[in-house]
């Protein structure tokens, strides 16, 4: 899952409003027939060393740069695995513990200072090794470890080997492991402790495990965070921290076509017009990282992003009342792309706080005090979901009865009776909570007094910290904070994706950042972990699901509906909620795109 607060679970935090695409145009270059592609973030980005991210902001932009050995077919529905830097699919063995895999020939790393006279080396299975060998690393302090840890044979004997190192230099990354071999320069064979059915999507086809040179890593040291050296189709060229990321074409790249198929509909559609044609379109992709939704909106309409979300104030602008574009959009040439993100984002609570951890009545109390419903119609404009559960609608796993259990009831009557035993539990009036809010912006400010005003209509009382993406992550991963507003996005299409969120081995700064701890919750989790896809692990998932809900280590909010508007020179613009390497199939109509001033100009006169 992606973090949207983020791949495991992209722990996605509250992006809950993150753009799919869209930014500032900024062409220092000059060259009015440059290709550029121009998205906004609202956020920063902390690092793009594939080791440690896990956030979807970060992701966002490194899949660019970086690839893995798989990825979902950019086209096709039901959602598929394709090799991407593998030859072809995995070898299995019939016990399911050992995965081969054929890496493609003739694959470099971009050209960079670390190699030898500035030229990119050819990719090996070793620089697929050395990544995880990085992950597994104590002195790396890898939020992506708990992915892994019980998974690989020998990876965990190699993570306690490095504790016994006094400094990171000391670590020897040539020492062997049973579970990690490399026959040839292009074969990976891995054999896992135990099956692992969601292996491709949850690690192979991640950030995570793209690999990663050594050299660039010795090179750099610790700024490697700011020096991404991949393999993928485009290379980082400006990272003005606060303000701007440019990327440019890799020259070195080693070259792709897009698909040649695709689902039912998407010829009609015009998403195989481009079939077979060498991809990527676009000589440079930016992101102007803009934290206020106004200015952005702005620059949309001015023709200066690609790509927007609906702000919550401009909603009537964009929608008549009966739900289409009003007329505006439409004399603009302006289209809409609605769907299902697989999300979600709640309050969570840190188990390990000693006022909320031993306080199930407290945390129901807060539980009841919120209005979802009206969360929702004030921040979405009644467009996303309620979350009854924490497994969306459209993932596998889903259980529609979930809406008559009643774990996300709004009831302010309960929650005050609630709280009075939540009180004597603590053996005096509840303290003020803190609650960490990843967001400046004036949104998050709003979403925030919202949620204060909430809780203080049945006595609890919360105070809100406003902080810049990388100062969240930092106290959530550090368990500094009493309450966490977050979310995330599925990054596979199996519930497990999320209910691995809630595994105790996993506690921060590992996937669960509740540090929620139930011993028949893990109990089940590991019994349905290693089973493949058939209605007794649904079963199985569902129950731990329940067991989350009656344990109420979060208040489950809201399910995404994503509103994206484009202009209609932005081509190749189909959802893929599994996939951020999109980039490459993104085209540009420069001829509309060179009329649009010319459109406003008239439309204003």
């Amino acid at each position: 899952m992606m973090n949207l607060s983020g791949k495991n679970l992209c722990i996605i935090v509250i992006a809950l409003t993150i753009a799919l695409s869209g930014c500032k145009q900024k062409s220092p270059s000059g060259n009015p027939n440059e290709m550029a592609l121009h998205h906004v973030l609202y956020t920063k980005v902390r690092t793009l060393d594939p080791m440690s991210l896990r956030d979807v902001y970060g992701l966002t932009v490194l899949s660019q740069v970086c690839e893995p050995l798989y990825q979902y077919h950019f086209l096709k529905r039901p959602y598929e695995l394709i090799p991407l830097l593998a030859e072809d699919m995995p070898q299995v063995s019939d016990d399911l513990l050992t995965y081969t895999i054929k890496i493609k020939k003739g694959v470099r790393f971009q050209d960079d200072a670390c190699f030898k006279d500035g030229i990119g080396r050819e990719l090996k299975a070793g620089d697929f090794v050395y990544q995880l060998k990085r992950v597994a690393s104590i002195k790396n302090v890898s939020e992506n470890w708990s992915l892994f840890e019980n998974r690989i044979v020998g990876l965990d004997a190699f993570r306690e080997y490095t504790g016994t190192c006094k400094t990171a230099a000391d670590v020897d990354y040539n020492k062997s492991i049973e579970g990690l071999q490399t026959p040839d320069d292009y074969t990976l064979v891995i054999k896992l402790t135990k099956p692992w059915p969601q292996l491709i999507g949850t690690a192979l086809a991640d950030m995570v495990t793209s690999p990663v040179a050594k050299e660039s890593v010795d090179y750099y040291g610790p700024d490697i965070i700011s020096h991404p050296v991949g393999t993928g189709p485009f290379k980082l060229s400006v990272w003005q921290r606060a303000t701007y990321i440019e990327l440019v074409r890799n020259p070195s790249f080693r070259g792709e076509t897009y698909p040649t198929e695709g689902e039912p509909g998407d010829k009609e559609a015009g998403f195989l017009d481009d079939a077979g044609k060498p991809i990527p379109f676009a000589d440079k992709i930016t992101w102007t990282i803009i934290e206020e939704y106004q200015p952005a909106w702005l620059l949309f309409l001015q023709g200066k992003t690609d790509a927007s979300p609906v702000p919550k104030d401009n909603y009537f602008e964009v929608f008549t009342s009966v739900g289409g574009l009003t007329e505006k959009m439409e004399q603009r040439n302006i289209r809409l792309e609605t769907f299902d993100d697989p999300s979600v984002f709640w309050l969570g609570f840190n188990m390990h706080d000693p006022v909320l951890g031993k306080n199930k009545p407290l945390r129901q109390a807060i539980n009841r005090a919120i209005d979802r419903q009206k969360f929702i119609d004030l921040f979405f404009n009644g467009r996303h979901r309620i979350a009854w559960g924490f497994i969306p609608p459209t993932i596998p796993g889903y259980d529609p009865n979930i809406v008559n259990k009643g774990f996300a009831r709004y009831d302010p009557n309960e929650a005050r009776e609630l709280l009075k035993q939540a009180e004597k539990i603590n053996g005096g009036p509840i303290p003020e909570l803190k609650i960490a809010n990843p967001g400046t912006d004036t949104f998050s400010r709003q979403m925030g007094q919202f949620l204060k005003m909430q809780l203080n209509d049945v006595g609890i009382d919360v105070e809100i910290s406003y902080m810049d993406w990388p100062t969240y992550q930092e106290k959530i991963n550090t368990s500094s904070e009493q309450i966490f507003f977050s979310g995330a996005s599925f990054s596979i299409p199996d519930a497990e994706d999320f209910l691995n969120s809630f595994y105790s081995r996993n506690k921060a700064p590992g996937s669960n950042k509740f540090n929620y701890d139930n011993p028949e919750y893990d109990r089940l989790y590991e019994q349905a972990s290693v089973m493949l896809d058939s209605p007794e692990r649904t079963e199985l998932y569902r129950k731990m699901e329940l067991l989350v809900l009656e344990d109420c280590p979060a208040a489950f909010l809201n399910h995404r509906v994503a509103l994206v508007l484009l202009h209609d020179w932005y081509k190749n613009y189909k959802p893929n909620v599994f996939a951020y390497g999109v980039s490459k199939y993104r085209r540009i109509d420069m001829k509309k795109r060179a009329e649009y001033p010319d459109l406003v100009k008239k439309l204003r006169d």
